[in-house]
């Protein structure tokens, strides 16, 4: 079998159309046709076609990491999530994702760190939940743990003041009894993974007892 026609994609300058034998055979990656090192009139095999297709749904699917990191860092376990949910091979995703690793573009422990920094900066919440966050989004629990402890201890983080941030957002309703009130702005800095003690100062400032 011999290639008798390569044309690029009107839609894409980075694929091409690859004809054997006067019909279309297979699109693929520019990328991967340079690597091989074919052009038009070179002889062709099946198997090379086959592997070329098969390295090919690889490209594709780094390709579409590199769009879903385009948009915001993400860790390991939800690129595999994005990547399986648009119906790629466990093998391609895993083999893709552990390249991103080896390469340091997704980082969990990174990732982990600027979620923390950026809820402590921006939505003031609890040690335990931004744990619970980072663990939803498939961050392992040491690495969860350690970010947070890192953003308590270097940054100067102190939870209290956090608790009073996110308490500032809240409001009694009219008329409201007050142990009421309490136990409802309790409820609200909890939900939020406030430790009892910065709850409790924070109860005695916003709504103090007689």
């Amino acid at each position: 079998m011999k290639i008798t026609a390569i044309e690029p994609q009107q839609r894409s300058a980075e694929r091409v159309n690859v004809h054997v034998d006067g019909a279309f055979r297979l699109a693929l990656a520019l990328e991967l046709l340079l690597g091989a090192g074919l052009h038009v009139g070179d002889e062709v095999s099946e198997a090379q076609l086959a592997e070329l297709a098969q390295r090919d749904v690889g490209w594709k699917a780094r390709e579409a990491a590199y769009h879903l990191l385009a948009f915001r860092p993400r860790t390991a376990a939800e690129l595999r999530q994005r990547l399986r949910r648009k119906e790629y091979p466990p093998e391609v995703v895993e083999e893709v994702v552990a390249a991103l690793l080896a390469n340091g573009l997704v980082d969990d422990a990174a990732f982990a760190g600027m979620f923390v920094r950026d809820r402590v900066r921006l939505k003031p919440k609890g040690r335990r939940r931004l744990v619970q966050e980072l663990r939803a989004k498939g961050v392992d629990a040491e690495t969860a743990d350690a970010a947070v402890a890192q953003a308590w201890a270097g940054g100067g983080v102190d939870e209290t003041q956090l608790a009073r941030e996110a308490a500032a957002k809240w409001a009694a309703r009219r008329g409201e009894d007050a142990e009421a009130a309490r136990r409802r702005l309790y409820a609200f800095l909890a939900r939020r993974g406030f430790g009892s003690d910065a709850i409790r100062v924070v109860l005695e400032e916003r709504l103090p007892r007689g």
